[in-house]
């Protein structure tokens, strides 16, 4: 296998890109074939990321600038007819923290992944080159754009959408459904009395037996969703100024333009497999769900960065090849996930039987008394990273693994999890523990250990008596007194070891490996 070989990825959005950048920092070429001749840049599209993947983005090199921009709404309010239920509040993230998450349009996020990519030398993205075939050998996979001849490539990654070509070509199937309500949403610019803060509307007089959502975003840009009839028609409710009246319910007496506008459905399919051979799926190509809670741009964030350090460990001769049959363990584990908790409220939202519909006025009635109405009241579980407990790169902790695992539980430091983050000092710079991971294994252990690990891994072993200078992670890592810590270069604890033995570190590094 030559290293100047690229790893051809298939669409360039932030999906694809973030794959190629990623590989990048691993020293792998990419080059990535968009079918369109230039991306859409209208539309917020996808707005809000999660804390976790800005982390992912961090090691691209684009968190920062996002960070800057988005908006992080500190308040959210829900309401029933014209009753407020509830409000939440958060804290701020505080000065250079990482905050929750953020809000930032799509188009911009993507617009900086390109001129990253466009300053990459190992990152080539071609536009205008739409793929009509793929054919893989022993040896790599060929992908054919049609007017653009053939690109060769040790392995392939299709990032093309929820119509992805590359599903179509590997003949892999895409069951699920699509629910017929749809959902008008518009990007407006106003300044609007309430800021920081996200409304969701269930059954408005003014969008009856429906739901409206509104977030802020930058530059005085609100995002406004509607759920609409099926037979919705968009121009003609420009014409008539319904479109206008709908915005006012909203804005009041503020002045507003509209940015932008568009219908959709929504839809819950997942592939059939996330792999083929040397080819892969990732993102909208391998899984679509319904977007409250943000889990798809956020979960094909983490596709490309599960997939890019396997890539990396396979092609340089230091993993087997049957370590990239985890991806599709791990990744369809995590969307099955995340299309259960996305189907949970999609019913509550749009309920489709008399039950659904009784449970859901039920729960909104009760609510208004209800001592914590945020536990019956589904209007979306933020995203948040899968848990690799049953993971064939898992080295089991042993008996006790007794904890929640459902979404929203509080993650323990346990092999599988996404490791904690806190504040460090490396090499006499402060960072956070997270800036570590990447591009090899960590290994935190407990004071100075002498000598190397029998491992030919790319690994770093720090101790934490060094680094944990205010005893932060050894808190959050929950660290015994000769604890071991070997956490995967996309930030997943591969093993905790009660003791610091080099031939069981070595074993686990191995098994995170696929080296079993």
């Amino acid at each position: 296998m030559s290293d100047s070989e690229p790893v051809v990825v298939v669409g360039a959005g932030p999906v694809g890109l973030v794959t190629a950048l990623l590989l990048a920092r691993h020293g792998v070429p990419a080059v990535v074939l968009e079918a369109a001749a230039r991306r859409d840049p209208s539309g917020s599209r996808a707005i809000c990321f999660q804390r976790d993947v800005l982390d992912v983005l961090d090691r691209v090199g684009c968190a920062e600038p996002m960070i800057a921009r988005g908006v992080t709404w500190t308040t959210g309010r829900t309401y029933h007819r014209g009753d407020e239920l509830f409000a939440v509040t958060f804290p701020g993230a505080g000065r250079g923290a990482v905050p929750p998450w953020i809000n930032i349009s799509q188009a911009e996020v993507e617009a900086r992944l390109r001129d990253l990519a466009a300053a990459e030398p190992l990152v080539d993205v071609r536009y205008g080159h739409r793929v009509s075939g793929v054919r893989q050998d022993e040896d790599g996979v060929e992908a054919r754009a049609e007017g653009g001849g053939a690109v060769r490539g040790t392995h392939l990654v299709g990032a093309d959408g929820g119509r992805s070509a590359v599903r179509e070509l590997l003949g892999i199937g895409f069951p699920g459904r699509t629910f017929a309500d749809r959902f008008l949403i518009c990007d407006i610019r106003a300044d609007l009395p309430f800021p920081s803060e996200r409304r969701f509307y269930f059954d408005p007089e003014w969008n009856p037996g429906r739901q409206v959502l509104v977030h802020q975003c930058p530059d005085r840009t609100w995002r406004i969703d509607w759920q609409v009839p099926a037979d919705l028609d968009l121009d003609a409710e420009r014409r008539s100024g319904a479109l206008d009246a709908r915005i006012r319910r909203i804005t009041g007496g503020a002045p507003y333009e509209i940015v932008w506008a568009t219908v959709y459905r929504f839809h819950e399919r997942c592939a059939a497999a996330f792999a083929s051979g040397r080819a892969f799926l990732a993102g909208d190509a391998a899984h679509l769900y319904a977007p409250f809670g943000a889990r798809g741009l956020n979960s094909g964030i983490q596709d490309a960065e599960n997939l890019a350090w396997k890539l990396a460990l396979v092609r340089r001769g230091l993993a087997p090849h049957g370590l990239l049959h985890s991806y599709d363990t791990e990744r369809r584990a995590a969307a099955e996930e995340n299309l259960r908790v996305t189907t949970r409220t999609m019913e509550f939202l749009v309920p489709q039987t008399p039950d659904q519909r009784a449970r859901r006025l039920a729960a909104l009635e009760a609510a208004r008394t209800h001592p914590d109405p945020r536990t019956i009241i589904d209007s979306g579980r933020l995203a948040e990273p899968f848990w690799y407990l049953d993971s064939p790169l898992t080295t089991p902790a042993g008996p006790g693994e007794d904890f929640p695992r459902g979404p929203g539980a509080v993650r323990p430091p346990v092999p599988g999890v996404l490791c904690p983050d806190g504040r460090c000092v490396v090499d006499g710079e402060p960072t956070r523990l997270r800036r570590l991971f990447g591009t090899r294994f960590v290994v935190l252990t407990q004071g100075e250990r002498a000598g190397g690990l029998p491992t030919d891994i790319p690994h770093r072993v720090h101790a934490l008596d060094g680094i944990d200078t205010g005893g932060v992670l050894r808190t959050a890592l929950r660290a015994g007194p000769d604890t071991v810590h070997i956490v995967r270069p996309d930030g997943h604890l591969a093993a905790v070891l009660p003791s610091y033995d080099p031939e069981a570190v070595a074993a686990a590094l191995h098994r995170a490996c696929g080296r079993y």
